[in-house]
């Protein structure tokens, strides 16, 4: 079976429209998941990989509360002979 030169264009014609479709559809889900994810105050026009939510900001706290004495001790020793 052959098929014309207007058969063949739209067939084409639909397929492009329906992945197309599926395109435009798959574009707006994944938008969601990523301006979703983010904490509240933050603008969904930052992206994805713009914002780390796991960063600790105040490091000298950090390291006070979850390593105290042995990091204290530490930095004494390593500034005694550096």
């Amino acid at each position: 079976m052959t098929m014309s030169y207007e058969d063949r264009m739209e067939m084409i014609r639909k397929s492009a429209a329906k992945f197309n479709a599926k395109m435009k559809r798959e574009n707006r889900i994944v938008r969601d998941y990523t301006e979703s994810y983010l904490p509240k105050g933050y603008p969904a026009s930052t992206g994805y990989d713009d914002v780390n939510i796991n960063a600790w900001t105040d490091s000298e706290k950090y390291v006070d509360e979850y390593y105290g004495d042995h990091a204290r001790e530490q930095s004494a020793y390593e500034s005694e002979w550096n």
